[in-house]
């Protein structure tokens, strides 16, 4: 190859990747961690995996919130000004990563799920709420181990333009794997869980402080630049 000349290339908005755009100082806060769960069972296994990643992401220094979706109303048939609609949409915008967990339930991610991401719009007050945070995806199944939902989770989160880390879990017969009190038992399951969260930290710490740069797009500064352009030739006339 001898010729690497790109004439389609916009030359103004072009811009080398490299590390000099990274942090230079990094946020002393906890990272902030939203989890989302998938069922509105009493005994809800994917709320119980939930909780059990909370109490991990505090342990490894984490501020974890659960979201209740008990209440929120089904997309389309309530107002965007409903509180469910409202704390859902202010805990998106206070997060820096999130881990979801839906059962798998006819061989896909619930109802109740997916039903909280589509109250959350790619583009909400002139920011994106959810692009370039750090997401793991987790599943629970009655029966043998399935990766359906956390296939479609990753779907999900490529479109809400999130950061899916490589790690994830699915806990096969999850109603096995608690106690009377509701506390994940010892197991293969519990230790890749830890697994997960030990991976979301580490991509949230990375990734948080340089988020901006990292999704910064080239075909989005060039129609920003011809947008400005438009603007500067209406006055013009």
């Amino acid at each position: 190859m001898t010729d690497i000349t790109l004439p389609n290339l916009d030359p103004t908005q072009i811009q080398l990747p490299d590390t000099e755009h990274f942090a230079k100082a990094y946020s002393d806060h906890k990272p902030r961690i939203l989890l989302l769960y998938g069922s509105l069972r009493e005994r809800s296994f994917s709320r119980l995996v939930v909780e059990e990643c909370a109490r991990l992401l505090t342990r490894f220094g984490a501020e974890a919130r659960i979201f209740n979706p008990t209440g929120l109303p089904q997309p389309d048939s309530g107002e965007d000004n409903h509180p469910k609609v409202q704390e859902l949409r202010e805990l998106m915008m206070w997060s820096e990563g999130q881990v979801w967990c839906s059962p798998e339930r006819h061989g896909a991610m619930t109802g109740i799920f997916k039903s909280q991401i589509d109250w959350v719009p790619l583009n909400l007050g002139g920011v994106r709420p959810t692009q370039g945070k750090t997401l793991a995806v987790m599943q629970v199944s009655g029966g043998s181990q399935s990766f359906n939902a956390v296939n479609q989770l990753r779907v999900l989160g490529r479109w809400m333009r999130m950061v899916t880390i490589p790690n994830q879990s699915s806990v096969a017969k999850a109603f096995l794997e608690f106690d009377d009190n509701n506390r994940m038992k010892p197991s293969p399951y519990y230790n890749r869980i830890v697994d997960v969260m030990e991976e979301l930290m580490k991509f949230t710490l990375l990734l948080r402080d340089n988020k901006d740069y990292f999704v910064d797009r080239y075909s989005e500064r060039v129609e920003s630049a011809e947008q400005v352009s438009q603007r500067v030739n209406q006055r013009s006339l």
